[in-house]
């Protein structure tokens, strides 16, 4: 977590605001002795970091939020829907081979597969290392045999929050999730994969975040 570090100046224009909410710019830098062309920039500061919040005709209040609360509430209302890359799938019966010039073409780390339309496992490009390390046939050799199978795979659902899904990534220490929806065959539950969810769309979105700051 960032640590923000205020001035003197701004610490106590913080602590007034606390103390005579609501109060004018006029009426603090009265208190601080100083002009309010001083103060400007600082109040723009504590208001844009979400410290303050300034009201037309009433003064400044304290908000009690800092920059670093208001980042982690913006995560936790953007849903993984918005967020969502397009998956890159091959069928379980696709040649190791294959998969891993797929792998490359699409410069991605990690590869859903699937079988009838569903997913059923997650090959990585450590499974694929290992494989070839093995010396694996890889032209003879499917897919399906090396992957990781349903159900230990995580997996990511549209309406899940981008802040839910950077926790699984951390804590399942993985590159990648399916995003997936339910669908009921046969009496079973099923998952088809509709998107993909990476620590590059992570990072996207708080370099966006941190450019509308």
């Amino acid at each position: 977590m960032i640590d923000i570090q205020f001035s003197t100046r701004q610490n106590k224009i913080i602590e007034i605001v606390k103390e005579k909410q609501p109060i004018s710019s006029e009426q603090i830098a009265s208190m601080l002795k100083v002009t309010r062309a001083t103060l400007r920039a600082d109040l723009s500061v504590l208001t844009m970091m979400g410290m303050l919040d300034a009201r037309p005709k009433v003064g400044y209040f304290f908000t009690g939020q800092s920059i670093n609360t208001i980042f982690a509430n913006q995560i936790k209302d953007i849903k993984v829907k918005s967020f969502v890359s397009t998956p890159v799938v091959v069928d379980e019966e696709t040649s190791i081979y294959n998969a891993i010039v797929t792998l490359f073409l699409e410069d991605v780390g990690t590869i859903f597969v699937t079988s009838k339309g569903y997913l059923v496992g997650v090959v990585s490009r450590k499974d694929f290392l290992k494989s070839v390390i093995g010396n694996s046939d890889t032209n003879k050799v499917p897919v399906g045999l090396i992957m990781t199978r349903m159900p230990n795979i995580v997996m990511a659902y549209p309406e899940e929050t981008m802040y839910d899904v950077a926790v699984k990534i951390i804590n399942h220490q993985v590159d990648s999730l399916p995003v997936v929806k339910k669908e009921e065959s046969e009496g079973k539950i099923h998952y088809k994969v509709i998107g993909r969810i990476s620590k590059t769309n992570i990072t996207s979105l708080f370099v966006d975040l941190g450019a509308k700051k």
